[in-house]
């Protein structure tokens, strides 16, 4: 013998037998792959037997060949039987039995029913976003209630570090991308004011867009896009290496230990990222201004103390702790969902992203309503 696999097609009764010969291996998958294709092809409705008694090696391809043609050759409830294994390689073809098949299920053609149940699956997705957020929130409360009570508890070093991460390190990206939004909006303005010989106030539009809305909504988008996926990122990666379950049986609470630190520095960084981000962008405004509008820097600055009030600035300072609870809350409750795979990972480090994106931006709208309702 040579070693070479086959598959001998023999006559067995009413049925036939499948007779394996030779080293059912990897190195012979070319040819394997091409006998388990015509042996599929085969009329097995009378029953089939895979005689393997004559196979002198076998390792997990060939065994998982072996179970793919026992499969393919069940017809009408008559499953084929594999004769003649090895104790040697029994527990590896048991092994690869209890693999799923893989297939994938028929598309269900569209009706109204499945369209309502649709619906209703994401309406019970929705809820269960909400309760998550709801619980998280009160897991933090009650860690941060706990530190009052023992303040020596709180891990002040790391929440140094985190703080490090989230504010000092993002410094550059956000003074660079607030700056070139800056410079954008004063063009825009400039160009179009210009047909009504209003170039000035430009210095308006840019001082109340950027101080009120625009500064800190473009700045919780760039801190939930780079500090809430690394969240959910870290906390994801210690929930499929069992860390978090390692804290727990030592007698930790995760939450006062992982979570607590890292939303506090987010709620420390977002006001001063969102102050430097606001001054690069009038920075940048003005220097177009003067630039492109002809806008002298003097007379930018007596417009800017003319058009702005120190209102359009706590509006937007009021607002930056809040936006920051939130993509913070988001971040730890995808993190903590994530299961033991890459794939889970990489789902929820995205939904993080988008749903504190899609939050910040509603909580936004929520609280221009309500600036102007009590009319600051």
């Amino acid at each position: 013998m040579n070693g070479n696999p086959t598959l001998e097609q023999l006559p067995l009764g009413a049925g036939m037998s499948l007779r394996a010969a030779g080293e059912w291996t990897v190195h012979h998958a070319p040819d394997l792959e091409r006998i388990v294709n015509r042996a599929e092809r085969l009329d097995s409705a009378s029953g089939v037997v895979i005689d393997v008694s004559q196979v002198s090696r076998l390792d997990t391809f060939g065994a998982w060949l072996i179970e793919r043609m026992r499969r393919n050759l069940t017809r009408g409830g008559t499953e084929p039987r594999i004769a003649g294994l090895s104790v040697d390689y029994a527990s590896l073809v048991d092994e690869v039995k209890r693999v799923k098949a893989g297939v994938d299920e028929p598309k269900q053609p569209w009706t109204i029913v499945s369209a309502v149940e649709a619906v209703g699956r994401s309406v019970v997705s929705i809820g269960e976003t909400l309760v998550g957020l709801i619980n998280m929130a009160g897991s933090i409360l009650y860690a941060m209630w706990r530190v009052l009570l023992h303040p020596t508890s709180f891990r002040f070093t790391s929440m140094v570090h985190h703080l490090e991460q989230v504010c000092w390190r993002a410094v550059p990206i956000i003074l660079l991308i607030t700056f070139l939004i800056g410079c954008i909006i004063a063009q825009q303005g400039i160009f179009h004011f210009r047909r009504f010989g209003a170039d000035v106030f430009v210095v308006d539009m840019l001082g109340v867009l950027v101080l009120r809305e625009l500064g800190v909504l473009l700045v919780a988008i760039m801190v939930a896009g780079r500090s809430g996926s690394a969240y959910t990122a870290e906390l994801g990666s210690m929930r499929m290496r069992e860390e978090v379950d390692a804290l727990r049986t030592m007698g930790f609470d995760p939450t006062e230990v992982l979570i607590l630190p890292r939303i506090i520095a987010l709620i420390v960084a977002m006001p001063i990222l969102s102050f430097l981000g606001a001054m690069a962008a009038l920075y940048g405004g003005g220097l177009v201004a003067w630039g492109y509008g002809g806008v002298q820097p003097d007379a930018f600055l007596s417009r800017l103390r003319e058009s702005i009030s120190i209102n359009h600035f706590t509006v937007g300072m009021v607002k930056a702790p809040f936006m920051a609870l939130v993509i913070g809350v988001v971040a730890c409750v995808e993190g903590a969902a994530v299961k033991g795979s890459a794939e889970s990972l990489g789902q929820h480090t995205t939904a993080s992203v988008v749903k504190s994106i899609f939050f910040v931006i509603v909580m936004d709208g929520l609280f221009a309503i309500f600036f102007a309702a009590i009319n600051v």
